[in-house]
């Protein structure tokens, strides 16, 4: 190519046979313009062409994967690897400084191939995160990992140019310390593989609202990272915890009620044993005009088993109560405030706002209705109770 380079200066009338520093100062010239006219036509030209083409296309991963920074980093490696091609021609291969720029050139170019290789990742990131079969799965640790591994090569190979030696060698010789490395990336090499656990078993997402008591965490998952889960708790703070935690450690995961479209209610109200009783023939037929025996009424007169049957019948009634999900009211172990009398369904929805007022709407009528069968909720006796009673109590004993 030397020859070629020299026959065209000849051709042009341009001897430098006899005049060294000639030549040089045009070679130099020619090279730093074509080094000056390779970075416009990538910048100005090549650049803007292929996001141009790739908004286009019908495609969506074209455009997350030539992404302006893909093609400006590969647009950037154009530029030194003129300079590299050309050094020669410059320079004497047989001096130092030949050699030093050579390395300097090299070291860019591995910096910008590791800043590509970066890029690329973050692109296959996104386009992760656009796939319906992927976004659920918690990649973005996976992703680090791979970009933290590019830059430990690209660490590597500079190092290797800079003392002249095989990377090969180098990594041979980085294995004894081994130990030293793994203290070092500790939290990186388990939260890789916790986050591998967290997406392999499909534990956590991000988006999912989750509930660890232990480390103050109730609320929706933000970000998962290869070093840290961020959740943003109902009252809008910020709880990082390590991946591994999450796996060493028994957390809940509220998905399935998301899911599911249904949120359960689980309530008990207490009733006072006292009031227990069986009915007159003559209640009965009264809650039978009024509509409260209940779809299942079986002849029992026993006010709470018609008032236990009569409330299954009204949570079937409603339409904001799940049909297709377990529905009961049952008895639990007595207790010294009374009988609990335990409510057992599911919303029909999952907002949290709505499902409070729905479970509000339905208490408030459970407690409303409860004396029409005769029957009283128990409460502890205060002293108004006291003042109230046949017996007063003397205010001095107060």
């Amino acid at each position: 190519m030397e020859n070629e380079l020299t026959s065209l200066l000849l051709n042009l009338g341009i001897e430098t046979e006899n005049h060294p520093f000639v030549r040089l100062v045009i070679i130099t010239f020619a090279v730093i313009l074509l080094f000056y006219v390779c970075g416009i036509i990538c910048h100005k030209v090549i650049i803007p062409l292929v996001v141009s083409v790739t908004k286009r296309t019908n495609n969506t991963w074209d455009d997350i994967l030539l992404n302006k920074d893909v093609v400006k980093n590969c647009c950037n490696i154009v530029p030194a690897a003129i300079v590299t091609a050309f050094m020669p021609f410059i320079i004497s291969s047989n001096s130092v400084f030949f050699s030093f720029m050579m390395k300097v050139c090299w070291v860019y170019i591995t910096i910008v191939g590791i800043k590509l290789v970066c890029s690329i990742l973050s692109a296959l990131y996104t386009l992760s995160n656009a796939s319906e079969k992927t976004r659920n799965h918690t990649l973005k640790g996976v992703f680090q990992m791979l970009k933290i591994a590019a830059i430990c090569i690209g660490a590597i190979i500079i190092v290797s140019t800079l003392i002249d030696r095989d990377p090969v060698k180098i990594l041979a010789g980085l294995g004894a310390s081994a130990a030293v490395l793994m203290l070092v990336f500790k939290d990186s090499i388990m939260g890789l593989v916790a986050g591998v656990q967290l997406s392999a078993n499909d534990m956590m997402r991000p988006g999912d609202w989750i509930a660890m008591p232990k480390h103050g965490v109730d609320g929706f998952v933000i970000d998962v990272s290869l070093t840290t889960v961020k959740i943003q708790n109902w009252d809008k703070t910020i709880i990082t915890v390590p991946p591994y935690v999450l796996v060493s450690d028994s957390f809940q995961n509220w998905r399935g009620m998301f899911d599911s479209g249904g949120r359960r209610v689980k309530r008990s109200i207490f009733i006072d044993i006292n009031t227990i009783r069986f009915c007159s023939d003559k209640e009965v037929q009264e809650l039978e005009r009024k509509g409260l025996t209940g779809d299942n009424y079986s002849g029992q007169n026993v006010n709470l088993t018609i008032f236990r049957n009569y409330l299954e019948s009204y949570l079937r009634g409603r339409a904001d109560v799940n049909p297709n999900m377990f529905m009961m009211a049952r008895q639990l172990q007595p207790t010294a405030q009374g009988l609990p009398l335990e409510l057992y369904f599911f919303f029909n929805g999952t907002a949290w706002v709505d499902y409070e007022h729905f479970q509000a709407d339905i208490f408030e009528y459970v407690y409303a209705v409860l004396p029409e069968f005769g029957l009283k909720s128990f409460q502890a006796p205060s002293g108004n109770d006291f003042n109230n009673s046949a017996g007063r109590i003397p205010s001095h004993l107060f």
